[in-house]
């Protein structure tokens, strides 16, 4: 099937499961204005309990927080605690700091499983945190194609796509990497996407994405809001569910049927 509509405001088209999908990272993550007291053990025991069922494992980890802004800080930044929560396979992973909520998986399952996980986190969050006022909402898919799928790109990804890896000079390119930032028709919503050819060794971000000792090319897909309003666990929720309609009828406009049936869907 191909999307003749634009993908921006195409209803989503029914989903087809890929057992061999080439999903190497899932991340949702909400921000929220800090709640110090999220660094304490004891503030944050509730919570583990209320996760620790599928995430039994507890890394706490210091980070120092980031400066943003044109003038730099008159005392260095502070270290704060992020709780990393996990599952025994190191699959699946919750992380709770001071001013964020977020999951992630290598191991995604479905959109109905992710979307379920997330709404326990969420629910966990709102009973025992209550950050009451959301700064930013994101979910973000990372494809990668590894592989000989490589040498026949053109067959599984639309021309639109390809970009200069359609062209005689394709044979030459080590790396490239095409960005376009969208706003979403009648939403608050934006989707930040990229794609493109990595050499060995190579990412364009080292927290989603391993570098890895071959080429590959990434479809990447993050959509999120950065407008304050308040905090509504079951809202929250359902802008997360919305968001993976929108990036499933993206990937689907920017791949063929040939891509489906390359990673076992049914088409």
């Amino acid at each position: 099937m191909v999307l003749r509509d634009s993908p921006l405001t195409a209803p989503a088209p029914e989903e087809v499961p890929l057992p061999n999908a080439p999903l190497v990272r899932v991340i949702t993550r909400i921000s929220f204005p800090p709640v110090v007291s999220i660094g304490k053990s004891e503030f944050i025991a509730p919570f583990q309990e209320a996760v620790r069922a599928s995430y039994p494992v507890l890394r706490p980890e210091q980070t120092l927080g980031l400066f943003i802004g044109r003038v730099p800080p008159t005392t260095p930044p502070t270290a704060q605690t992020t709780w990393r929560f996990s599952d025994t396979k190191d699959a699946w992973r919750v992380s709770l700091a001071a001013d964020f909520l977020a999951l992630e998986t290598t191991a995604y399952l479905s959109r109905t499983d992710f979307v379920d996980r997330f709404r326990v986190v969420v629910n966990a969050l709102a009973e025992y945190i209550n950050p009451q006022v959301i700064d930013r909402v994101g979910l973000r898919y990372i494809d990668r194609v590894t592989g000989d799928p490589l040498k026949t790109l053109s067959k599984y990804v639309r021309s639109e796509v390809m970009g200069i890896l359609a062209t005689a000079a394709a044979k030459n390119v080590r790396h490239a990497m095409s960005e376009s930032m969208f706003d979403i028709p009648n939403t608050k919503a934006q989707l930040l996407a990229r794609w493109g050819q990595l050499p060995p060794n190579a990412t364009v971000d080292p927290a989603a994405l391993d570098a890895i000792a071959e080429p590959s090319w990434i479809l990447d897909l993050d959509m999120f809001r950065a407008t304050s309003g308040p905090f509504d666990s079951k809202l929250v929720v359902s802008e997360v569910d919305e968001y993976a309609d929108r990036i499933y009828t993206f990937f689907r406009w920017a791949v063929t049927d040939d891509f489906l049936r390359l990673y076992g869907g049914r088409v």
